[in-house]
């Protein structure tokens, strides 16, 4: 199993909009991820646990220590990409210290909330993003993709409806 961490981070932005940091990722050969704009974060080291983990991915990606965060839930991603199954703890934040980095792994930049729906992301990202708008409470959500394709998405253990398109 995998574990990993996802964060969106998110400050005030011009004219009271809220922004969030996204990551396109371009720089990596080779990256499941590539073209897609997602938060940061990564794969769990030795002996951490989801916010260890948190703090350390996002000062090593962004350059920021997180000083005010919530873990919002996690979400088991079933690909036929991953020889494994991820389980991904997915926070939000809203302090933090520091200057903006260069990422190694992609282009980092700050985005109006309102419009990084447009960014091309996973179709299971949309999914979670509407729970984190609605302040769901903690949530276990369940992803299976075939390719880029979402087949099956789980939401404490209820199924959702997928629409063709």
């Amino acid at each position: 199993m995998i574990n990993s961490t996802l964060c969106y981070i998110e400050r005030p932005g011009a004219k009271g909009e809220t922004e969030v940091l996204l990551l396109h990722r371009v720089k990596k050969k080779k990256d499941v991820n590539h073209d897609k704009w997602i938060g940061i974060g990564g794969k769990f080291e030795e002996g951490e646990s989801p916010e260890d983990c948190l703090l350390r991915e996002a000062k090593e990606e962004t350059g920021l220590t997180l000083t005010s965060w919530r873990y919002r839930g996690i979400v088991t991603f079933i690909t036929n990409e991953l020889a494994e199954t991820e389980f991904m703890h997915l926070f939000t934040a809203d302090g933090f210290t520091g200057e903006l980095a260069e990422c190694d792994e992609g282009d980092l930049q700050w985005v109006p909330k309102k419009t990084m729906r447009g960014f091309p992301t996973w179709e299971g990202d949309r999914i979670f993003l509407d729970l984190l708008d609605a302040e769901a409470p903690f949530f276990s959500l369940k992803l299976r993709y075939e390719g880029d394709r979402l087949r099956e998405a789980v939401l404490n253990g209820k199924p959702l409806s997928l629409t063709e398109g």
